[in-house]
């Protein structure tokens, strides 16, 4: 395939805020999400700015050649000669993954084959990513309501071998909470606005995944996105009720994981401390995920600091956080080597773009978290739910 058009707009992410969406060829349309719980050490969205990469792309004019996966290295080659950057990353990680992203959907589009299978033409053993719904939220993501818990999600985890069973239980699980905190809105993530405390969101989440289990006999896991650097201030950690230091943070969440049978633990710690990560990961790792996100920020150099330091056991792969869907096979593959569980995981504010489906199979991605309800998540649980039909005609 020989890139011959791109076409290149400014649309609306599910939160109202400008991104970038891509055509290659005249083909499927690709976007980047938004985040709106950003970390220090994300790469910038765009190179000088939104409207730049969208003029940049629209006046490229580049003949490259893109036959497989690995030929995106010339489409990165090619912007960093135009525009004299050290790697391509610099284009910005929203451009270059949507960029990336609509390049592989025309590639699919010509050879008539589905997205995951471009991503992944070797395998023959494509696996089913574990979802990961977040029911109810709290943190930056549920500032609309005054009260609302500290931590950032409160997330399900069920563990049939069939995404389909599993897609059935979270949609559960979700309608007996809203009965059960009687609200109906939702956060940014599609939480909801439970506007009650930390410890009686683990009570009735833990009732909820004991009573779900018995319905579709299978485990469901319970978990925690804390988002810690989001409440970390002057060397505390500010709850609502009390602020404490970094020894004391360490003890809370230990006993928060031990007395609530927590299986997964995200940023428990701020995105600086890859100590106190460390020391929880000793501490409970046999029986719990302690998930690195703005600890890793997607960052190959990051992502290999965790491991050696030994702070984590599963990570959080945000493409729009890269840009670079190479570097994102670098990662898996170094997360596969090292025995690290992978999440693959949307954004605050997310298009309808559904390719983090294909993404989480055509990597071989271990989870997938893109919530449970909202049209813009929704779409992409549809999407693993055919590619699951595809593959074993369930």
């Amino acid at each position: 395939m020989i890139l011959k058009s791109i076409h290149s707009k400014i649309i609306k992410d599910s939160r109202g805020v400008d991104t970038i969406a891509i055509s290659v060829n005249n083909c499927a349309w690709a976007s980047s999400p938004n985040g709106k719980s950003v970390g220090d050490f994300e790469t910038a969205s765009y190179y000088k700015s939104l409207r730049f990469c969208v003029n940049f792309l629209n006046k490229f004019s580049e003949k490259i050649k893109v036959s497989n996966f690995s030929d995106l290295a010339h489409v990165e080659r090619a912007i960093c000669k135009k525009l004299k950057l050290k790697n391509a990353r610099m284009f910005g990680a929203n451009a270059l993954y949507a960029f990336e992203s609509a390049i592989l959907k025309a590639l699919a589009h010509e050879k008539g084959k589905e997205l995951f299978e471009i991503v992944n033409s070797k395998s023959k053993k494509l696996k089913m990513p574990l979802p990961v719904g977040n029911v109810i939220g709290g943190g930056v993501h549920s500032s609309s309501v005054k009260k609302h818990p500290d931590f950032q999600e409160f997330l399900v985890i069920p563990r049939s071998k069939k995404f389909s069973d599993n897609l059935k239980a979270m949609n559960y699980m979700h309608n007996y909470l809203m009965e059960k905190f009687g609200v109906s809105k939702v956060n940014d993530e599609g939480g909801l606005l439970a506007t009650v405390d930390d410890s009686i969101v683990f009570d009735v989440l833990n009732k909820c995944r004991i009573d779900s289990g018995k319905k579709f006999k299978f485990s469901i896991g319970i978990g925690i996105d804390a988002a810690s650097s989001s409440f970390f201030k002057r060397g505390l950690y500010n709850y609502s009720s009390e602020k404490i230091n970094s020894l004391s943070q360490l003890s809370l969440i230990k006993d928060i994981i031990i007395n609530n049978s927590i299986s997964y633990m995200e940023d428990p710690f701020h995105q600086r401390d890859f100590d106190g990560f460390a020391k929880l990961l000793k501490k409970v790792g046999k029986k719990c995920l302690i998930v690195g996100d703005d600890l890793t920020a997607t960052e190959y150099d990051r992502v290999v600091s965790a491991i050696k330091n030994k702070s984590i056991n599963a990570l959080i792969i945000k493409p729009n956080q890269n840009g670079s869907l190479l570097e994102l096979k670098k990662i898996f593959g170094l997360c596969k080597k090292k025995r690290i569980k992978t999440v693959l995981s949307h954004r605050s504010g997310e298009t309808m773009d559904d390719a983090l489906a294909d993404y989480a199979v055509g990597f071989g991605a271990d989870y997938i978290k893109c919530g449970v309800v909202t049209k813009w998540r929704e779409v992409k649980l549809n999407r693993l739910a055919e590619i699951e039909r595809l593959l074993w005609n369930i």
